[in-house]
């Protein structure tokens, strides 16, 4: 617990050595802020994470998203899930099929932000999209060819703030498996910035403003009958994001396990593109 202490401080100092901007940008791979996508804008990206379970083979977990923004107030998001197992296989695992909706579209001192997700998954996955429950590294164990299906339910509670640059963000999660299971919770925190104040004058692609950094954590809160962080695991994670100029992002993250339950070391990054206006470009090629 000293050492995660530690790395929890590391984290946080890191973050607030950033200046801060007058419009914080999301740079998490867990956490949620009230970010919304822009109404008619898709996003393409791929996100992934690599791990190397104790007693267990080396994995890379994969996420392909596709992110619409339907009205200023509704953001839909498609997942297609797939993983590769040393040793073992590569297959894929499933979807997931979100929606987010901002009740208040003004900017206010907390944000809330409503969510809903779908997931027709089955226990092969590893794309670690969120933490609930008492999911642990034993779960990255199993074979891929005994996985079982999974169909679920997840409503998640965000609440975001901006200030002066910066940006805070917590996650609720309460996830259901439809089969009859009891209702798993989580969280997610997350903290982040950009790295200056004002556009610079001269055109350039690794200006400070196009990078953003800061930290999150998440984690299991056990289930109905089990509330609490009693055999549950948690990760704190600095995040790195480049955005370049032409709508590309890169992010990566390395994250820390913080106790017994969890991944000694997980490496996560990604890629997105941003389209304008798609549905407007398709219309005017027809």
């Amino acid at each position: 617990m000293k050492n995660a202490r530690r790395l929890l401080v590391l984290a946080i100092v890191a973050a607030c050595s950033c200046s801060p901007v007058s419009h914080a940008q999301e740079t998490y791979f867990i956490t949620y802020s009230h970010q919304m996508e822009e109404p008619g804008n898709l996003e393409v990206g791929f996100k992934s994470v690599a791990g190397a379970p104790t007693a267990g083979n080396k994995f890379l977990g994969n996420a392909l998203e596709f992110e619409y923004g339907v009205k200023a107030w509704w953001t839909s998001e498609l997942y297609l899930d797939s993983q590769t197992t040393a040793r073992e296989s590569s297959v894929f695992t499933g979807f997931r099929f979100e929606n987010r909706f901002r009740p208040l579209l003004r900017e206010h001192w907390i944000n809330p932000v409503l969510y809903v997700e779908f997931e027709d998954i089955n226990s092969a996955d590893k794309s670690l999209l969120e933490v609930v429950g008492h999911d642990g590294r034993e779960d990255f164990l199993e074979r891929n060819d005994r996985h079982e299906k999974k169909r679920e339910a997840e409503l998640k509670l965000i609440l975001s703030s901006n200030s002066r640059g910066w940006n805070a963000s917590e996650n609720f999660i309460a996830e259901k498996n439809l089969a009859g299971k009891p209702w798993e919770f989580g969280y997610a925190l997350g903290v982040s910035s950009p790295l200056a104040l004002l556009a610079s004058p001269k055109a350039c692609v690794f200006c400070r403003e196009n990078l953003s950094a800061g930290a999150e954590m998440y984690g299991g809160l056990g289930d109905r009958y089990s509330f609490g962080l009693r055999e549950t695991s948690h990760y704190l994670a600095p995040v790195v994001q480049f955005r370049a100029p032409g709508g590309t992002t890169f992010k990566l993250s390395p994250g820390f396990g913080l106790n017994d339950h969890s991944h000694g070391f997980l490496f996560r990054f990604g890629v997105s593109y941003e389209i304008d206006q798609i549905a407007s470009r398709l219309r005017g090629r027809q």
